[in-house]
């Protein structure tokens, strides 16, 4: 989809649009080519992080170098918050947009781009599918993301990961692996990309692979 998409803006298209996410806000407007290229963003920065939180356990994962500040404030401001599944209420209400208000602008200046939009899911035990992705701020995701990283409710993607990681191997088909400029492509069961294949200079920040023994994975993006 992201691929159509950029193809369809041609060279000059997304250079321009490329150019274009660099300047302020206001300068904007409503060019089509820009909501094409902020939602490829959102898309990819959403593949990236589902790779990993499958192929790395969470508890490891640091999303920011603020996570301990996010994680204490957002629990101060939402400490019954049930995360596992989220509703768009939750979310969007105007009582939920105002405690959501006041709790995201205490990072404006120490995220970056704190208040840009990203995909967020509403049932952590699922996928970035239709139906359970919302739209939500930057640092909404952080909160929410970190949360459930250390409350242990992303467990369930990880661990079930593993199950069909370890699962016994259908014998391997006589057809080739599809090659990328860099060699074979590396692929988890279900055809996701690894997490190791992504290409930090693409997302800002990027992610630090998982070593041998490594006990925290940063992917800072802020």
């Amino acid at each position: 989809m992201a691929e159509e998409a950029l193809a369809a803006l041609g060279v000059d298209g997304a250079a321009a649009a490329a150019n274009a996410l660099s300047l302020p806000a206001e300068a904007y407007g409503n060019d089509p080519r820009l909501e094409v290229m902020w939602a490829m963003k959102a898309y990819n920065h959403a593949e990236v992080y589902f790779n990993l939180i499958s192929s790395v356990d969470p508890k490891f994962l640091k999303l920011t170098k603020l996570d301990d500040k996010i994680y204490s404030t957002f629990r101060e401001s939402f400490k019954d918050l049930d995360l596992k599944v989220l509703t768009h209420d939750q979310l969007k209400s105007s009582n939920a947009k105002e405690r959501w208000r006041l709790f995201c602008n205490q990072f404006e200046g120490l995220v970056e781009d704190f208040n840009f939009g990203t995909l967020l899911r509403l049932d952590c035990e699922k996928d970035y599918v239709e139906d359970n992705t919302v739209f939500a701020t930057r640092i909404q995701f952080f909160a929410i993301e970190i949360a459930r990283n250390r409350e242990g409710l992303n467990n369930t993607v990880y661990m079930s990961n593993r199950s069909k990681s370890s699962s016994p191997q259908k014998p391997a088909r006589t057809t080739s692996a599809p090659e990328t400029a860099g060699g074979t492509s590396q692929r988890r069961p279900g055809g996701r990309r690894h997490a190791a294949e992504y290409n930090p200079e693409n997302n800002r920040g990027g992610v630090q692979q998982p070593r041998a023994r490594t006990t925290r994975v940063a992917w800072y993006v802020s």
